[in-house]
């Protein structure tokens, strides 16, 4: 019998996202719609994660104009998207009817696939999302934030994915944000989970480290479902390996990755001037696209070490880079072991941060920290010693629940301010996931003497 395995393309969400900071805009992505979606992929991620943000903050584009058009295009293959659980495509939670609503009007625009995560793996956070999206005919893929620590086992993550099945996950990733997900690893991964749960098992990673593409070939081994990919345009690096270069080598071993290889060499002629653009703008910065080999070293996502070296180095602190590079991992395992993903991975660094320049470790405490061991980010993987907790929050109680169930329904209140500039509920989400940025973008929709410009900053990599 032939092997399967089959392939998401990244270039339209993550790809781009991790080597140009999303600054792709839609008129770049509708001409070469429709070669996509007669080539053979499982799925097309095209939305959810920074896109969503980077649409009405940098590009003056409409994100759900941006699914539509899109779907529009795409007849025969699945567009997938990326949420943060409770956090949707933001960086704190929400209520449940503003997530209820948000993943119903997801899927009714033209999503097929909704990849849910949780920073903290607390499958608390995934609840409303996993419910809601099925109810409303989605596929509901449940993802592991991937991440190493001494209770971060292949026993951990199994029984991790025991309950997202549970849950009510139609599908499980396996999320490798960092690139530390090793060969041997992933196959050990990939074989347990397969033995244990009977639901499709994708596998995601990044080429950040130097290793994915041995990774991919070890989960395909192991019998991975599907595997993410890049078109080479914009593969490597902090992005996904070559769609490309790991079909035909899997191919070549006897796999049937049900991909045109005539339509994905169209597509990558396609965005290659387009990556060349962005390079001469400025926006592709060469060092995205280097191997980071310290990845595996420090266990810290590439995106992150260049972060905290752009921090020090504007405080004239780069000096401190490598004594803060070791404060990371015993911050992250004073707090529980968090995976080192949005925003869990921005709090650590800057806790680290802190910790070095202050001189006292926890003599300087973020007011996001504090709420992390409050227990309003939900449960860490690894418990808080009361010495930690009593020296970051003194004698304040810890809560147990949900921290979702602590939120009021905040949607009648953000129709309500935005009553002026909404002409859709659409337009209310958009509103409550970024105030500001879609203040200023109805009202330019709106009003032409709305007299509010697009930003224009400099660019950073939001990984996740």
């Amino acid at each position: 019998m032939t092997k399967k395995i089959h392939f998401m393309e990244t270039v339209l969400r993550d790809g781009q996202q991790s080597l140009i900071a999303t600054r792709m805009p839609t008129s770049d992505m509708l001409p070469i719609i429709k070669t996509m979606d007669e080539a053979g992929y499982h799925s097309l991620e095209m939305w959810g994660g920074a896109t969503f943000d980077s649409c009405i903050r940098f590009l003056n584009e409409d994100p759900w104009e941006r699914l539509r058009q899109i779907r529009a295009e795409v007849k025969q293959t699945k567009l997938q998207m990326l949420l943060r659980g409770q956090n949707l495509l933001g960086y704190k939670n929400y209520s449940d009817d503003v997530v209820r609503e948000f993943v119903e009007k997801s899927i009714k625009n033209g999503i097929d696939i909704i990849r849910v995560f949780d920073a903290l793996n607390d499958t608390r956070n995934l609840k409303t999302s996993i419910i809601t999206a099925k109810e409303a005919g989605g596929h509901c893929q449940t993802a592991i934030s991937y991440t190493t620590s001494e209770i971060h086992t292949v026993d951990y993550f199994v029984e991790l994915a025991k309950e997202m099945a549970d849950t009510g996950a139609d599908s499980i990733c396996i999320k490798d944000m960092a690139g530390v997900l090793t060969p041997q690893t992933g196959y050990e991964l990939v074989s347990r989970i397969k033995d244990t749960v009977d639901l499709p098992l994708e596998v995601h990673t990044h080429a950040t480290s130097g290793i994915s593409e041995m990774t991919y070939l070890k989960v395909a081994e192991a019998g991975a479902d599907v595997i993410d990919t890049a078109i080479s345009s914009f593969a490597g690096g902090t992005s996904q390996p070559a769609t490309e270069s790991v079909a035909i080598a899997l191919e070549e071993m006897g796999y049937d990755t049900g991909l045109n290889m005539k339509k994905i060499a169209e597509i990558a002629e396609y965005f290659n001037p387009i990556r060349d653009r962005f390079r001469e703008e400025g926006i592709l910065n060469p060092k995205v696209k280097d191997v980071e080999p310290k990845t595996l070293i420090y266990q810290v996502p590439g995106g992150m070490l260049s972060n905290l070296l752009s921090q020090l180095t504007e405080q004239g602190l780069q000096d401190k880079y490598d004594e803060v590079l070791a404060e990371v991992p015993k911050v992250r395992a004073d707090l529980g072991f968090p995976p080192l993903v949005t925003p869990l991975s921005q709090m650590v660094g800057t806790q680290a941060l802190m910790n070095v320049i202050s001189g006292e470790r926890y003599k300087l405490v973020p007011t996001e920290i504090k709420d992390y061991v409050r227990g309003l980010y939900g449960r860490p993987p690894a418990p808080i010693s009361a010495e930690i907790q009593e020296t970051i929050i003194g004698n304040e109680e810890v809560i147990t629940e949900r921290p979702a169930d602590l939120i009021a329904p905040q949607l009648p209140g953000f129709r309500e301010e935005i009553k002026a500039y909404a002409k859709s509920e659409e337009d209310v989400l958009m509103y409550a996931l970024f105030p500001q940025q879609a203040k200023d973008f109805l009202g330019r929709r709106e009003d032409p003497f709305y007299d509010v410009p697009i930003q224009t900053v400099e660019v950073k990599i939001d990984l996740f």
